[in-house]
């Protein structure tokens, strides 16, 4: 393998630490990476809220933990642009139990 193929493998594998919570490749300290982890999360939950604040003021409080789960089990896939991610997670939610409420005010 290639030095340019080593560093390749590397960063791939950062990105997933990053993204999809997966192990840190050597030498990056764990515990860094998860505070750069949850950074991003929030960005991208601020975006999302940008994007969709109807989601936002529907869920109040729940907005975050909710968001906070989705993004756990679903790390933004390669190509996807944030106004898809959030109409994902609007997706996301419609799959979920919700209330009667929900479903009835779901207009935009």
């Amino acid at each position: 393998m290639t030095a340019r193929q080593r560093l390749a493998r590397q960063q791939a594998q950062l990105l997933r630490a990053l993204l999809a919570g997966e192990r840190p490749p050597p030498g990056f300290p764990a515990e860094r990476l998860r505070t750069e982890a949850a950074a991003l999360r929030a960005k991208r939950r601020r975006i999302t809220e940008a994007l969709r604040p109807d989601l936002a003021e529907r869920l109040g409080e729940r907005y975050r933990p909710l968001f906070e789960a989705y993004a756990a089990a679903h790390p933004r896939a390669e190509g996807t642009s944030a106004r898809q991610d959030a109409e994902n997670f609007a997706a996301w939610l419609e799959t979920r139990r919700r209330p009667r409420w929900w479903r009835r005010n779901r207009s935009r």
